[in-house]
């Protein structure tokens, strides 16, 4: 993700880290998608990087790659929330 886009998703989050409780920054943290969401993303990513992507699949990818980028800058929120957090 180009920098630019991740301070601006971290700049539209910081209203929601400073919601996190410690047990939902915890439940974040622990998000991962599922074995047959993950198998997709890297067949998609596969085929990324072999240039053999269909419009569709692109537009599919490119939604996977947005929704990754912003649970990351929200793991992240939330991982400094319990790093703040006595006894989290």
């Amino acid at each position: 993700m180009p920098v630019d886009a991740a301070a601006a998703i971290a700049r539209l989050l910081d209203p929601v880290g400073r919601c996190l409780t410690p047990e939902v920054a915890r439940a974040l943290v622990s998000l991962r998608a599922d074995a047959e969401t993950q198998a997709r993303i890297e067949e998609l990513a596969d085929k990324c990087t072999e240039g053999t992507l269909s419009p569709d699949e692109h537009d599919e990818y490119s939604a996977y790659v947005a929704a990754i980028d912003f649970l990351t800058v929200l793991q992240s929120k939330a991982r400094s929330v319990l790093a703040s957090a006595p006894g989290a």
